[in-house]
């Protein structure tokens, strides 16, 4: 497989991981998730309605795109639940794969 080849294939793997991070109300809340006060207990919509300032259903919207791709999990505490990061790392160990060969071939095309 040539190195281009692999490279579509690598985009098209980590398409959706993407686009979920290219949204920049989902980096917000990403970055509510990584606060050191909160990382280990999460936070509730409610909490992320006031970081992003948007609707509880625009916020529930975002965070199922978050969970589709493995980056937000929640835990339910009777009737509330609290979204966290989750600790797989499959998808980011992807897109830096997928970075480092963009830069190798990008470091290889200058040489020639």
């Amino acid at each position: 497989m040539s190195n281009l080849t692999k490279l579509k294939h690598e985009f098209t793997k980590s398409s959706d991981f993407l686009v979920a991070l290219g949204d920049q109300k989902r980096q917000a809340i990403i970055v509510a998730l990584l606060d050191p006060q909160v990382i280990h207990r999460g936070l509730q919509v409610t909490d992320l309605v006031g970081v992003t300032g948007l609707s509880r259903p625009a916020v529930s919207h975002h965070l199922k795109i978050l969970k589709d791709v493995q980056l937000v999990d929640y835990r339910r505490e009777g009737t509330k639940n609290f979204y966290y990061l989750t600790h797989q790392t499959k998808a980011i160990d992807q897109l830096k794969t997928l970075l480092d060969h963009v830069t190798e071939t990008m470091t290889c095309n200058q040489k020639v």
